[in-house]
């Protein structure tokens, strides 16, 4: 491909509405162009790079035994509701109506198309194990569509669902589809870390998200120093570890004259915020709710919202308090009749805890659980952070930020109990489908590539995902010789089965050496009068600095040592 045709022209400056390095380099180098808020046309450039990541995912995937179909994006919101997923995809699901008013969905996940389609094709046990995948667009309507591709509201996906007759199976196809993400993000150049994740709307039991560790990563993700434990924050657990406070003793109220925060009263009291307990107010699908924790923790509130199992969960207002009698400042569960209870199991680890009093500039000492208060649901619902101590072995936790790139998860059976999926067994009984899912955002995975792969120049393609392989940059391309050994070189390497992108502009040479960089092509072939004075030209790596001298004679060889290595 020649420059001088090809679709897209690159920026110098820095598109002041993009914020992440992904963002920023995909529309300076011209391989994006946004159509609306959260919606991206691919570029040649970019799309042939996502082409070559499509390539390598259904090589594994076949690998796996996958079979590939297609799915529509268009489903009846019929299965959504039948499911019961409309719900917890709430506001994120597109709907609309055809001519004859009949409610349909842009599909964001394939799980209920591909689950009929299953019912309707799966008899006996024979007909199992399954693996099915389709690489297609999904749509999810996202409230702040942001960093580029990263967070957008059209993109596409691979799913893969397993059908299998147990939980055995799934434990196999799901340790399968695991080896095989490890090999597509190893092949993409991409090291990878699996972590432990939330199943979210998409549901089930367990669920792990390969992560792509970058400083601009919108996860965080909290990993033990010592042992492989390694979990999305959503997700992450933590020691919270005993407090002390010996013997329960009476509880007595103490005056804490304008204290309203936990800062403020242990300050106070002269005590450490682990011996009190905080008070915070949600309203969870219209529903107001009172949750307790120990006061030297902060609340995850994906958590929460799981125990809930709500499908909105938001702080409440000043008002909403008010109208509920609590007494913000000085607020505890004790005596609380008529509101929904949640503690963390924090609220466990000690005794003889500092409370509110439920009354203006009062709290209340040595309040223990459950003797002076109880809750409705007692489970973790604690953000996990750096610097606790590891649920598995007691060692340091630490934080890193990454970029989702994959999620499998565990579905289990509740979908296929609810949408009729079920075979005959071995000994003649109907048994429901125990399904998994599997899904990789293909731009998504463009983008963290990127955001792994560049520097203050542009981007650093890996070798098997890059747009080309070979940049071929002729200078002073007026001069007959450096015009005519760049024709030839170009024919030859293309005939050689090499891909290459030639520069055949009449720009100066720090033109295109900075147009070379930030589309980081990972080879740089310039020819130039200097070098052709010793019949050479200079290969250089788009990822190291210094570059080589190549004679003519070897230049396709030692491109493809480069290639291959």
């Amino acid at each position: 491909m020649r420059i001088s045709k090809l679709f897209g022209k690159t920026q110098r400056e820095v598109p002041a509405e993009a914020e992440t390095a992904s963002h920023q380099l995909l529309l300076r180098a011209g391989m994006i162009s946004q159509v609306a808020a959260g919606v991206y046309a691919y570029m040649p450039l970019a799309w042939r790079a996502l082409t070559k990541i499509e390539n390598i995912i259904r090589d594994e995937m076949d690998k796996a035994g996958g079979q590939e179909l297609m799915m529509p994006a268009l489903q009846p919101l019929e299965l959504w509701q039948e499911s019961g997923r409309d719900v917890a995809f709430g506001k994120g699901l597109f709907v609309l109506a055809d001519r004859r008013d009949r409610k349909l969905a842009l599909g964001p996940t394939h799980e209920e198309v591909i689950t009929q389609m299953v019912s309707r094709n799966v008899q006996s046990y024979r007909d199992l194990p399954l693996l099915l995948y389709h690489i297609q667009t999904k749509f999810r309507d996202e409230p702040r569509p942001r960093g580029g591709l990263l967070r957008v509201r059209e993109f596409t996906m691979k799913d893969l669902y397993s059908f299998d007759i147990d939980q055995d199976g799934l434990d196999q196809s799901y340790n399968k589809m695991l080896q095989a993400y490890n090999n597509i993000y190893a092949r993409c150049g991409l090291p990878s870390l699996v972590v432990e994740a939330d199943s979210g709307a998409i549901g089930g039991k367990d669920s792990h998200e390969f992560m792509v560790i970058a400083e601009t990563g919108e996860d965080e993700v909290i990993r033990c120093e010592k042992c492989p434990y390694s979990a999305n924050a959503e997700k992450a657990e933590s020691v919270k570890g005993p407090v002390g406070g010996g013997e329960p003793l009476p509880v007595e109220e103490v005056a804490t004259p304008g204290m309203t925060t936990i800062e403020q009263v242990s300050g106070f009291l002269g005590i450490a915020p682990n011996r009190t307990l905080k008070a915070i107010f949600y309203i969870a699908d219209g529903e107001f709710v009172f949750v307790a924790i120990r006061g030297d923790l902060e609340v995850n509130e994906i958590k929460l919202k799981n125990a809930l199992h709500c499908a909105e969960l938001r702080l409440a207002t000043e008002a909403e308090v008010l109208d509920a009698g609590i007494v913000a400042g000085s607020a505890s569960s004790i005596g609380i009749t008529g509101i929904r209870v949640v503690a963390d199991d924090s609220v466990t680890t000690g005794t003889n805890f500092v409370a509110g009093a439920n009354k203006p500039d009062t709290h209340v000492r040595n309040v223990n659980y459950p003797r002076d208060f109880k809750a409705d649901i007692l489970t973790d619902i604690a953000l996990a952070r750096a610097g606790d101590e590891c649920p598995r072995c007691g060692s340091r936790l630490s934080s890193v930020r990454g970029i989702e790139v994959g999620h499998v998860f565990k579905l289990g059976t509740f979908l296929s109990e609810k949408l009729g999926a079920s075979f005959i067994d071995a000994s003649g009984i109907s048994r429901p489908i125990v399904m998994g899912c599997y899904g990789i955002g293909i731009g998504r995975l463009l983008a963290a590539a990127i955001e792994q792969n560049h520097d203050d120049k542009g981007i650093i393609w890996p070798m098997s995902i890059a747009p080309y392989q070979v940049y071929l940059c002729p200078l002073y391309r007026e001069n007959s010789r450096v015009s005519e050994v760049t024709e030839t070189l170009y024919e030859k390497l293309e005939a050689e089965g090499l891909e290459v992108l030639m520069d055949d502009r009449e720009e100066s040479p720090g033109v295109k050496f900075n147009d070379a960089d930030l589309l980081g092509i990972p080879l740089r072939v310039t020819v130039s009068p200097r070098t052709l004075e010793k019949d050479s030209v200079e290969v250089k790596l788009r990822s190291n600095k210094d570059a080589e001298i190549v004679p003519l004679e070897k230049v396709t060889t030692r491109l493809k040592e480069l290639i291959k290595g």
